[in-house]
């Protein structure tokens, strides 16, 4: 388990489940986006209109289905899926053998940055350590890197913190952003703020993508008003233009709330949703679902949202599970179909979401009804 990746900045709204739609996205939780890659469906609008329940009469009091038969859920969720900005921050890294060399300096390790990228990574450790000692940051950091990820020798995070402070006082960006988030969670070194601020500005400056946007998270938990959302979002906004998934959905929710300078604007926001979902990142996907029902932003898609719904749904998100069960409830962009509208809420309600809607609709079912959804949702898990 790498280092940074235990080290949570800010805020996580993600994948809780609400059980009406946002009205306006907000950065969610982030959640790394899925690796997996699924077509793109025709961009979505939304406004889930309200749907109501199948007329199927609920059966006679003291007759009522027993809830443990759809497996007991572990918490009880009664909010709406809620998505405050600032967003979770990214710290993903991408897999070794796809590393972009300029991310340990402009001056590679050479033949340990080449054993590397090959994955003989206790050779490339050895022959970068000798150029490390000798105060070669870009060896420095390739050091810090593999200790950091226990990448063919034992994972060691305090001696990487060693090494990721010496090439980050030498100036190298992805050391600087690293060392900072070190100094942010205070595990394998002394807490301090300050210090890990001004690193993670030096390396958001310097181009750092995911400096960048940990910057502008930094910045808004400082001052979350509008003076600091519009400080946070020129730094947003470049994570964004390179193509950083969550900082496309944070930019996503100032166009859609008219925040940090920002003028409110649908058809940017939408574009931005766009732009995130198509990187598998499931609260975009959510967001869009809905924008495309609703038809906000651009031309209304009931089919599209409806599929974007799903591709989330299937992702495992626990309140596109519940949404989806609700489409299908009311024939929303698909074909009404109660057994698949109760097979996917009782996937969601063993996640822990429960719905009073939704609750009503399955205790209207028939005994046969439940057991068939019983059986769809079990092959859905």
């Amino acid at each position: 388990m790498r280092l940074v990746l235990a080290v949570p900045l800010l805020l996580a709204a993600a994948q809780a489940g609400a059980t009406e739609p946002a009205k306006a996205p907000t950065p969610p939780a982030a959640q790394a986006p899925p690796t997996q890659t699924m077509p793109v469906a025709a961009a979505p609008e939304p406004f889930i209109p309200d749907v109501a329940p199948p007329t199927t009469a609920p059966p006679p009091p003291g007759e009522q289905p027993d809830a443990s038969r759809f497996g007991e859920p572990r918490i009880t969720i009664i909010k709406p899926i809620a998505n405050p900005l600032p967003q979770p921050a990214t710290t993903d890294e991408p897999p070794a053998d796809t590393v972009d060399p300029s991310r340990f300096g402009a001056r590679q390790p050479d033949a340990a940055y080449g054993a590397f990228q090959r994955g003989l990574y206790k050779t490339a450790y050895n022959l970068a350590l000798v150029r490390a000692k000798n105060g070669d940051p870009a060896a420095q950091t390739l050091v810090a890197e593999i200790l950091s990820r226990g990448l063919g020798v034992p994972l060691n995070a305090a001696e990487a913190a060693k090494w990721y402070q010496r090439a980050a006082e030498r100036g190298i960006p992805e050391a600087q952003f690293q060392y900072a988030l070190m100094l942010i969670d205070g595990t394998y070194v002394k807490k301090d703020r300050k210090e890990a601020h001004a690193l993670m500005q030096a390396a958001a400056e310097a181009g750092n993508t995911l400096a960048q946007f940990n910057f502008a998270q930094l910045l808004v938990e400082e001052d979350s008003g509008d003076a600091g959302l519009a400080r946070a979002a020129p730094y947003y906004e470049r994570a964004a233009e390179a193509g950083l998934p969550d900082a496309q959905y944070a930019m996503a929710q100032f166009y859609a709330n008219g925040v940090g300078g920002k003028k409110e604007d649908d058809v940017k926001a939408r574009t931005l949703l766009v732009q995130a979902a198509r990187q598998n990142y499931d609260t975009a996907e959510i967001d869009l679902a809905q924008w495309l029902i609703d038809g906000r932003g651009g031309k209304r898609d009931l089919k599209a949202g409806f599929q974007w719904m799903k591709r989330a749904a299937d992702g495992g998100n626990v309140a596109a599970q519940n949404r989806l069960a609700k489409l299908y409830m009311a024939g929303i962009g698909v074909e009404p179909d109660s057994n698949l509208a109760a097979a996917w809420y009782i996937v969601a309600r063993r996640a822990g979401l429960i719905d009073d809607q939704m609750e009503d609709f399955l205790a209207g079912l028939t005994e046969e009804e439940t057991r068939l959804a019983l059986q769809k949702a079990n092959r859905l898990r």
